[in-house]
């Protein structure tokens, strides 16, 4: 007997595939040509056939509808969730720099879920350690040629790993990831930098190992830890000395690389630079990989300054005699540049407004990171005043529904200001 597990449809978009077969929102799928459906992956997949069968549960009743489907057109399906025959894989590790164990309360629900589910990995590039996959996994992954996946790998030496995250399986990373490669499942990786644990020679044999499965492994950013006023004991953030040390080693491998392979394979996070005061590099440095790595703190600054000519169109158009910028206290500097410039190009003075992170804690300075409660309390004490203009920092709201970790809206935060509420990526 066929195990279904019924995929709850939210939305219908309208004139779709989905609408042509007359599915409707509440309706539960069950298979798709009669391939039963574990998750939106699967979707996916058996979606992709010319002619479709869908078998929905409606009101207790069993129905199948038809439609065709021509290449590249929208299915049109929205879901509860993404999964639906297993809940999501969580993580079996214990890093004691785990961000989502530093996490305070008061939080929105989904910064408490440690994942690491290859799925997502895969729909989403969130970072997993592959210490959870099973065989059924396994062989998923190249079946359905599952790529590219995003694996935290922070260390390649099997003793260092494995004593990073408290789990003995994690030692086995090269073997799997050898494995990943040989099925022809492009990784990109990281690896999260803790001072005295897996920096300096440990640092070396990773961009070492991992380059040698280039072009499989696509990619390793470099990460400083993030460390909240709730971390473990022990830990401490890098200093500005050591940051440049590390942009220093990590260059000297990026001209390497780029003669041996052609690309600098290994990417520096941005607060490396900003931290150290080191020039963001130009574009071209991050080797058309930046969709892929800005997820992960890297280019993002690079990004902005490109980005500039037509930022500063879209905020002078915004007009008013005084301009607010809220930033992190990390981006602060750089941004305060720009925003000299745009005061003598444009009129309108541009002010920069630093807001150091209470909620998580000062050593968390990215503005991606910043809390609707402590820019709120900021600009009690700096408000922009009904003839000037705030702006925010889009990537405080990246949460679902463009939330903030506190999970608050833009649209949330203007009621509570009183005044509308610009964004900026």
């Amino acid at each position: 007997m066929t195990m279904y597990h019924p995929a709850v449809i939210t939305a219908v978009e309208q004139r779709s595939v989905a609408a042509r077969a007359g599915l409707r929102p509440g309706d539960r799928l069950l298979a798709l040509n009669d391939f039963p459906l574990r998750d939106v992956i699967d979707v996916q997949v058996y979606a992709s056939e010319p002619e479709l069968t869908f078998l929905v549960e409606r009101d207790g009743k069993r129905l199948e509808r038809t439609a065709q489907r021509r290449y590249g057109q929208p299915l049109g399906l929205e879901f509860a969730s993404e999964l639906f025959d297993e809940p999501l894989r969580a993580c079996r590790n214990a890093c004691d720099f785990c961000f989502v164990s530093q996490m305070p309360p008061g939080m929105r629900a989904s910064l408490y879920v440690k994942d690491d589910d290859y799925r997502l990995s895969f729909l989403h590039g969130n970072y997993i350690t592959l210490t959870n996959l099973d065989t059924a996994a396994w062989e998923r992954i190249a079946e359905q040629h599952l790529s590219p996946l995003y694996v935290s790998v922070h260390a390649t030496e099997p003793a260092v790993r494995a004593g990073l995250l408290h789990n003995p399986l994690a030692a086995r990373i090269m073997e799997q990831l050898h494995r990943l490669v040989d099925m022809g499942i492009a990784v990109h990786t990281q690896a999260v930098l803790v001072p005295g644990r897996n920096d300096g020679v440990h640092l070396e044999r990773t961009i070492s190992e991992l380059a040698a499965l280039y072009p499989g492994a696509r990619s390793l950013c470099v990460v400083p830890v993030g460390l909240t006023r709730l971390c473990q004991k022990g830990l401490r953030p890098y200093t500005g000395d050591e940051s440049l040390a590390v942009l220093e080693q990590i260059s000297t491998w990026q001209r390497r690389l780029r003669a041996e392979l052609g690309v600098g394979f290994v990417y520096p996070a941005d607060e490396w630079y900003l931290q150290a005061g080191w020039p963001v590099p130009p574009l071209a440095a991050y080797d058309g990989q930046l969709p892929f790595l800005v997820e992960n703190g890297v280019g993002l600054a690079r990004r902005f300054m490109n980005d500039w000519p037509a930022t500063q169109v879209t905020l002078a158009a915004l007009g008013g005699v005084r301009q607010l910028w809220v930033t992190g206290t990390l981006f602060a500097p750089l941004l305060q540049e720009y925003a000299a410039a745009f005061t003598r190009e444009t009129g309108s003075v541009a002010e920069v407004l630093p807001v150091a992170n209470r909620t998580l804690g000062e050593t968390i300075t990215v503005a991606g990171l910043l809390t609707a409660g402590d820019v709120l309390a900021a600009l009690q004490k700096h408000a922009p005043g009904p003839e000037g203009v705030l702006v925010l920092p889009g990537v405080m709201f990246r949460g679902p529904g463009g939330r903030t970790l506190d999970s608050l809206t833009s649209e949330d935060m203007a009621r509570v200001i009183g005044q509308p509420v610009h964004l900026v990526v």
